[in-house]
This record gives structure tokens, C-alpha cells and sequence, in this order.
């Protein structure tokens, strides 16, 4: 049975015809079996560890409630144990998701009984709709499964979580809401990461069951979020406040730094999601404008001054010196691999790319990529997750791993089709 669910990995557009693979796209091939052996042999000691983590204490012994089960998310480095989440955490489904990829690499039959066995405890946020990032914990999961597996039988949960995920969807300024209670009128916040969880529901419209709706409600947050969310220079802001009067017509009342340094530069992994998120909607839609605009936002994380010679950004763009951020460089080459396949400039097409495996070998290298146990067998060092609450900084994030093994797949299948 054909997938209608496709991933990511799969859709990149072949190329009417390659140059010769760079010394660099070289090395990083003849690396590609011991990354997926050292990556393989990581996830299963994590996942051995994290097992018996995975139901909450109160649950112990008196049988097993999904909503209250456990994931991986990452590693404290104060106990030197590993961080366990909520299922309803923003990044629980790219734990699971990591297996998946590990399988699709590797072949090992262990990591597709671990993947499934994880996404089961996941299926309890196809109702939520308190949050925006379902998306990413559904499709993350249960798309990587589908696909894989070449199965129809996660069909109905996709599609219901879709439909959760459109609860959000306020159709007068026709943007999700990202943080906060659908009815409450205060304040209406929107990040550039929700452009992520727009993968699921443009998906999901093509599934049995799926409606048009969906994929309408991607493309319009899609395209609003493009109207307001960046400076003219394509930089991003993080935390948009928009004005829900009649009125004000959705005016922006409020721009908020949120994650990043300040509100007049630009957060490493917001601009990381804009360039993975514009780029997917293209794929999706064909839409020149979603294309134009992933090169421009592209262009400005690439040529940006600040951008260190290694391609794994600070974690802001107006913080150079600083601690850098492993998950926004992963999630920038897996963009970025899949962007070259669309633009017409050879040229350009071939700088995307040539920064994409750049990055990869950085990454890959023990600069970046972890040996042993030092952080709790996670494979990236040095993430940042909330450096002004002073959260998870200089830390492994599961979603750091995620993309980067998605870009590693990417790149496999690149150069396959060479």
C-alpha cells in the first residue's frame, strides 16, 4: 500500500542533474555508517535507561494510564540524570521519532518494537487542544511510523489530531493560537515554531477521513505569519501579541523577545523553524511565495555576520561570543538540504547545500556529538533551549537529535540519487 502520509526524508524533489559531490559531501558519506552505528548504540543505552523512568511514580503498581506516562526529553546536568517529561510536553514525540529514524537507517528491528512501544503512550494528545504542538507530537511519531510501516492504521488518530489542532484556529485573524486559552480575549501570541506543526494538518488533509479544511487552515496561518512575524531583512521575531478587536482588523499590539535575546534580533532556532517551515510549505503547496520566502529567510541566517564559520549558530543572532545551539544548526541543514532541491539557481541551490553538509560534519564531529555517557547518551551537545529564563542551556535536546538524524537521511538519499 502506498503512503499518503509522506515524511520529510522522502519528498525531496530529484534533481534534473548534480556536479560531481563536493571533498566535503565526500567525507560526510564515508562518515554516514559509523554516525548511524555511534547514533544506533547512543539510543539503545538511552532507551534502556529511560524504560523504567517512564511511568510516573504513582502509577507504579497500580496499573498503566497513558496520561500520566513519561518520556525522554533530555539530560540534567546538576543530578546527572536524565530528564523525563510529560507525554504532553512540547517535544515528546521527537524521542520516538529518533527511533524511527535509527530504524530507517539502520534496518535494526529493535529500534521499530522501541518506536512503537514509546508511541503508544502518545496517543492521548490527538484530543488536546490546549496547545499547539501536537504536530510536532504527533507527526514526529505516528507520521514516521505510518510511513514506515506503510500502514493505514494510524490514519484515524492523525486525522483526529488535525481536527484537535484546528480547535486553535481562530478564522477572523486566521492564525493559530500558539500559547494560551482559545477563548481567552487578553492576548492572541503566535511563534514562528507553530510553522512546524503545519506539516501534520496539510498531511492529514490527504488522509481517508481528512478534510480540505485542514490544509486551509495551513496555508493561511502559513501566510499571515509571513505577513507580520519578520523584519524586512527576514530576521524573526519569536512572540507576536495580536490585537483580537473587531477593529483592529488582527493589528500586532505587541511584539515580546520570548525566547531570544531581545526583540530587534533574531533567535537562532525561530529563524531555524522559519526556514524548515517555509520550505516544507512549499513542498506542500507549490506556492512561488512560500518559496521566495524560505531563500530570503535562508539568506539571512546564512549571510548573517554573526553566523560562525562552522554553521552552528549562536543561540541568537545578536549574541555572538555566546553559548551556541546545536538543535537550531540541525534543524537549519535538514531545511536547507531539502530547500536546494527547489530553487532554480544553481548556484544557490549548491550554497545551500555546501552550508547544509558543513554543518553536518560539524555536528558529527566530538566538538559537537557526544561520546560515551557525558550527557546521558543523547548525541548533540551544547543546545539551548531558554537562555533568558536561564533553562536548558549548554544541554542536549531530544529535538536536536531529531533533525539532525533527519538531515543525516536526507543526505544519505541525496547522494544516493546522484
Amino acid at each position: 500500500m502506498k503512503s499518503l502520509l509522506v515524511s520529510a526524508c522522502t519528498t525531496l524533489l530529484a534533481a534534473a542533474a548534480f556536479a560531481a559531490p563536493s571533498a566535503d559531501e565526500v567525507a560526510l558519506k564515508a562518515k554516514l555508517p559509523e554516525i548511524f552505528a555511534k547514533s544506533a548504540a547512543h539510543y539503545k543505552a538511552l532507551d534502556a535507561a529511560a524504560a523504567p523512568l517512564a511511568v510516573a511514580k504513582e502509577e507504579v503498581g497500580t496499573g498503566w494510564d497513558k496520561s500520566k506516562a513519561l518520556m525522554p526529553h533530555g539530560f540534567n546536568r546538576k543530578t546527572g540524570k536524565l530528564d523525563m517529561r510529560t507525554i504532553y510536553w512540547w517535544t515528546a514525540g521527537h524521542f520516538p521519532g529518533s527511533l524511527w529514524y535509527l530504524y530507517e537507517a539502520t534496518g535494526d528491528e529493535f529500534f521499530k518494537t522501541r518506536a512503537k512501544a514509546w508511541n503508544e503512550t502518545l496517543a492521548p494528545n490527538a484530543k488536546v487542544t490546549t496547545n499547539h504542538d501536537i504536530g510536532f507530537i504527533m507527526y514526529c511519531s505516528y507520521g514516521n511510523a505510518r510511513r514506515l510501516l506503510k500502514t493505514d492504521a494510524y490514519d484515524k488518530l492523525l486525522v483526529e489530531t488535525a481536527s484537535s489542532l484546528c480547535e486553535r484556529f481562530n478564522p477572523e485573524l486566521g492564525l493559530i493560537r500558539s500559547w494560551g486559552d482559545v477563548k481567552e480575549k487578553q492576548e492572541f501570541l503566535v511563534i514562528p515554531d507553530n510553522m512546524m506543526n503545519l506539516e501534520l494538518l496539510e498531511e492529514a488533509a490527504k488522509l481517508p477521513g481528512g478534510e480540505k479544511r485542514f490544509a486551509d487552515v495551513a496555508r493561511s496561518h502559513a501566510t499571515k505569519t509571513m505577513a507580520h512575524h519578520f523584519r524586512a531583512d527576514g530576521g524573526t521575531y519569536h512572540v507576536l501579541n495580536y490585537d483580537q478587536r473587531p477593529h483592529m482588523h488582527g493589528a500586532v499590539a505587541e511584539i515580546r523577545r520570548g525566547q531570544g535575546l531581545s526583540c530587534e534580533t533574531a533567535w537562532s532556532r525561530g529563524q531555524a523553524w522559519a526556514i524548515y517551515g517555509y520550505t516544507m510549505m512549499y513542498r506542500e503547496t507549490k506556492d512561488p511565495a512560500y518559496l521566495a520566502f524560505a531563500q530570503k529567510v535562508t539568506d539571512f541566517a546564512l549571510n548573517h555576520p554573526n553566523m560562525p564559520v562552522d554553521g552552528v549558530p549562536y543561540w541568537d543572532f545578536g549574541a555572538p561570543g555566546e553559548e551556541r545551539d546545536t538543535s537550531a544548526a540541525a534543524i537549519i541543514a535538514s531545511g536547507l538540504l531539502e530547500l536546494s532541491q527547489y530553487v532554480e539557481n544553481p548556484d544557490k541551490a549548491a550554497k545551500y547545500r555546501a552550508f547544509a553538509v558543513k554543518q553536518l560534519l560539524a555536528l558529527a564531529s566530538p566538538d559537537y556529538f557526544s561520546e560515551g555517557d557525558e550527557i546521558g547518551h543523547w548525541l548533540l551537545k551544547h543546545g539551548v533551549g531558554h537562555k533568558p529564563c536561564d533553562s536548558e542551556v549548554d544541554t542536549p535536546l531530544d529535538y536536536g537529535d531529531y533533525y539532525f538524524l533527519e538531515a543525516l537521511l536526507r543526505f544519505k538519499k541525496m547522494m544516493n540519487d546522484k
